[in-house]
């Protein structure tokens, strides 16, 4: 899968790339996420961690593919911010040191395979500290038949978390709030959802 982003990558802008998403703008803008070290989980070209950054945060990004990375960093260069950017698997995390104030992940972890889901649980949720917030965004629905089978022969995760998937995974950990989402929808995606974690 590694290889496969990367391509994508050093050939072009992949269709999720764009500005700093809708909901992280909403919250940090209304100070119900404020300032402080933030970890941009699948950072890709570096949009969130800029937007981070350009708002007072101790921003650091992490990916695993080496060309979405220094396109982040003329990303952050341009814009005249400090991003500190790290290669790094998030099932491991071994280059990334905690504690963090916020954690977000814009369709990370909702790519990931049901086994890796659970050592990406693993390797995160200490990087945050208690009380720090944890914005998700993912696609969630119940993948059918030949959505499965699709899906297996692409290098790919699981697609879609289902939906319940979200609270089995970190309601051990963290306080859930879902804040934003579709379901039902026609066509592609079939449903999203944004939580807003709070950790214990």
């Amino acid at each position: 899968m590694r290889a496969f982003y990367n391509l994508w990558y050093r050939r072009g802008t992949p269709p999720w790339v764009g500005p700093a998403r809708v909901e992280l703008v909403q919250l940090v803008e209304s100070g119900r996420i404020p300032p402080g070290r933030s970890l941009d989980l699948g950072c890709g070209e570096g949009d969130n961690s800029v937007f981070l950054a350009r708002h007072g945060f101790e921003a650091t990004g992490v990916d695993f593919a080496p060309a979405a990375l220094a396109k982040a960093r003329s990303k952050a260069e341009a814009a005249g911010v400090v991003v500190r950017f790290i290669e790094d698997d998030l099932t491991t995390m071994r280059r990334v040191s905690g504690p963090f104030d916020v954690l977000v992940d814009y369709g990370s972890f909702d790519d990931l395979h049901g086994r890796d889901r659970e050592a990406y649980v693993r390797a995160v949720v200490p990087l945050l500290r208690a009380g720090g917030l944890f914005l998700l965004w993912c696609f969630e629905w119940v993948p059918s038949l030949w959505e499965r089978a699709a899906v297996a022969a692409l290098p790919f995760g699981d697609m879609a978390l289902r939906p319940g998937e979200v609270e089995d995974r970190f309601g051990r950990d963290f306080s859930i709030e879902r804040i934003a989402g579709e379901s039902g929808l026609k066509g592609w995606p079939h449903g999203w959802a944004a939580y807003l974690m709070t950790r214990r």
